[in-house]
Parts: C-alpha cells; sequence; structure tokens
C-alpha cells in the first residue's frame, strides 16, 4: 500500500501543479490583446488541463480510492477531506468551462478575478493537508 500512497501523493502534486498554474495563466490570457498570444494561451491552457491537470485528477482519485478500501479510513476527517476533494473537482471543472470560454474568444472576466480565484485552490490545499495530518475529529 506505500506504493499507492506514493503514487496517490505523486499525482497529487501533478494536479495542484497544474491548479495552480492554469489560473495564472487565465490571468494573462485576460491581459493579451493581440490574437498571436491568445493563440499561445490557448495552447498551453489546453495542454495543461488535459494533458496535465487532468489526468492528476483522476489518478490522485482512483489512488485515494484504493487507499480508502486498503485502509478503510473513517471519521469526520474522511468525511470533510472527501468535501474538499468534490470542491477541487468542481473547481478543475470550472476551469475547464473557463478554459472553454477562452477558445471562444468570450473573457468575461477581468484578470484581477483571475487572480483571486487563483488562491482557492491554495486554501483547499491547506484544509485537505489539515485534515489528513491532523485529523482533528
Amino acid at each position: 500500500m506505500l506504493w499507492i500512497k506514493a503514487l496517490h501523493i505523486v499525482s497529487m502534486v501533478t494536479w495542484f501543479a497544474g491548479l495552480f498554474y492554469l489560473p495564472r495563466l487565465f490571468v494573462y490570457h485576460s491581459m493579451t490583446e493581440d490574437s498571436a498570444g491568445s493563440a499561445r494561451f490557448r495552447i498551453m491552457e489546453r495542454k495543461l488541463y488535459y494533458g496535465i491537470m487532468t489526468p492528476g485528477a483522476v489518478f490522485t482519485i482512483v489512488f485515494g480510492m484504493w487507499l480508502w478500501q486498503g485502509y478503510g479510513f473513517a471519521g469526520g476527517w474522511m468525511h470533510a477531506k472527501l468535501a474538499v476533494v468534490a470542491a477541487l473537482v468542481l473547481y478543475h471543472l470550472y476551469c475547464g468551462k473557463l478554459l472553454a470560454d477562452f477558445k471562444h474568444e468570450r473573457k468575461a472576466r477581468s484578470h484581477v478575478w483571475y487572480r483571486w480565484f487563483n488562491e482557492v485552490p491554495v486554501l483547499l490545499l491547506v484544509a485537505a493537508v489539515v485534515l489528513v495530518v491532523v485529523k482533528p475529529f
């Protein structure tokens, strides 16, 4: 099970790398005014979302469920962690919606909004780590 735990952590780090970087790309993309720059950001965003973030998310969830089955974790902390994971999945899917908006050249938000949006995964990461390590309830 230690190998599964290691793969879960590596997948989670991969997923979070994308969750941290994609909204930062959205910040810069929202400030871009030339078509060549916008096209370059669309390519970077698409490759990050589909090539790194989504596989990282899938493997994180698969290995996490495998660990859950193997160790049989229980308690309030696990329910809270599952809620954090659900929030992360929703955040990930919303990033996909924003990706589609940029693909169709719909820049509905300002770069300031994306800067704040970029902070959400930080809070979720802190919550998940504290829940797993401290198991406060």
